[in-house]
């Protein structure tokens, strides 16, 4: 049985579907930035005077792909798959949620 840490890690993985024009999602793992109930709530409220690469910035700091985790390559990501930005905030949201419901 795993023990709960009352302080959770500072990062955590999760795999996102990547939608593809015309194919398959793709899962891509990523990781995640954790953030407490508080800060994930001002977070949450803050978005809306932020664009896609700094919101995912401020959520990601790491992939599972060959090129590597920086501002330009997230860039050239969000351009060419679009629904990667949503895709990416509803897979942290509900990670971080759905920790909070277990513990």
């Amino acid at each position: 049985m795993a023990k709960l840490k009352l302080v959770a890690n500072p990062t955590f993985r999760a795999k996102v579907g990547i939608p593809v024009a015309g194919g398959p999602e793709v899962p891509i793992e990523f990781v995640f930035k954790h953030r407490t109930k508080t800060v994930l709530d001002e977070w949450i409220k803050s978005r809306s005077d932020k664009g896609d690469i700094d919101s995912f910035m401020e959520m990601v700091e790491g992939w599972d792909l060959e090129d590597p985790f920086n501002r330009e390559n997230v860039e050239t990501l969000l351009e060419n798959y679009i629904g990667t930005a949503l895709s990416t905030y509803r897979v942290y949201v509900d990670q971080l949620i759905q920790s909070k419901l277990k513990n």
